[in-house]
């Protein structure tokens, strides 16, 4: 991780139009941000452009009136709480933390500094916020997933991939500890439709090849992969090992879906970066995180990777490419 990586990385400030004005004349604000992708990531690239580009048009301009030092990476606990000191030398107005794991690294090392979070599951159940309408201490933000979503997902892959009988929900319990939750919602939701359930926690890389190899022994064999900092940063091992042993698999994250996955179920991360701009404007504006609620997905989009089914050999059932937000082919 460099030591110092600036908002102009993305495009440069010039990319962004500039606002009229700015909005707090003669004083320059800092942000110090934590991003869980790599810096090489256009996903990543892609989500923080949204995030400047709104505070540009909140009449912010960056690099003048408003700094934005990011820290890429911060996909394990050592990484964000380094990522986190070196933020805090710099006197940051306010931290925001992208993942469970960077706002767990932020809220450890200061309790008074204002947190937005994004894309964050579970907040009230991780102990992050009191409550979704009244946060309290220091922090607020937008909820990405609730544990209930867990057996959405078996139902989307169940009628993306008729055929699947029995699946593998697989998830880091040090990275994700909000899949446990989900984890039970897509075995109830596995009773119900008549399919084999496996609760499958993955530590190492070799762990997920062998649950894999497992689930390719026998026909009919799919895979549900959790959103964790583990899984995230593995991502393309799975849909590598998916591919190699014909199980359709559904990520939460369009990305994964991109990069060869069957199906994606989530919210929209670009969108979430927007808006978490909203907050982060009204708080250096002068409210506080503990006035602010937590705000929760409205809309959730449905990708299905075309070409991949033909590489497993799936025909996708009408209805459900009639209620795809996307299809990639």
């Amino acid at each position: 991780m460099r030591r110092r990586e600036f908002i102009t990385l993305v495009g440069g400030a010039a990319a962004w139009p500039l606002a009229a004005r700015a909005q707090q004349i003669g004083r320059v604000r800092r942000i110090g941000v934590l991003i869980q992708l790599a810096e090489s990531d256009p996903e990543g690239q892609a989500r923080l452009a949204a995030f400047g580009n709104e505070l540009q048009k909140r009449g912010w301009r960056v690099g003048d009136d408003l700094q934005i030092d990011v820290r890429w990476g911060t996909s394990n606990d050592e990484r964000a709480r380094m990522a986190v000191a070196e933020l805090l030398k710099l006197n940051p107005d306010l931290i925001f933390a992208n993942s469970t794991v960077s706002l767990r690294a932020a809220q450890q090392a200061t309790r008074t500094l204002p947190i937005v979070f994004t894309t964050v599951i579970d907040p009230v159940g991780q102990g992050f916020v009191a409550s979704l309408a009244h946060p309290g201490g220091n922090t607020t933000g937008f909820s990405y997933l609730e544990p209930s979503v867990g057996g959405k997902w078996l139902d989307v892959l169940k009628q993306t991939a008729p055929r699947v009988n029995h699946v593998a929900f697989m998830f880091n319990p040090q990275r994700g500890p909000y899949s446990e939750g989900m984890s039970k919602f897509a075995a109830e939701a596995a009773q119900r439709l008549s399919v084999q359930y496996t609760a499958a926690p993955v530590h190492e890389v070799a762990d997920i090849a062998g649950i894999m190899t497992t689930l390719a022994r026998e026909p009919g064999g799919g895979v549900i992969v959790s959103p964790d900092a583990f899984t995230v940063t593995h991502g393309t091992d799975i849909i590598d090992l998916a591919l190699h042993d014909a199980l359709p698999s559904i990520f939460a994250e369009r990305n994964f879906a991109a990069a060869g996955g069957l199906v994606s179920y989530g919210a929209d991360y670009v969108e979430h970066y927007r808006q978490a701009a909203i907050y982060v404007d009204r708080i250096l504006r002068g409210e506080k995180p503990t006035d602010l609620p937590v705000q929760q997905p409205t809309k959730f989009d449905l990708v299905i990777n075309l070409k991949t089914a033909k590489a497993l050999g799936l025909a996708i059932p009408s209805g459900v490419m009639a209620i795809a937000d996307e299809v990639i082919e």
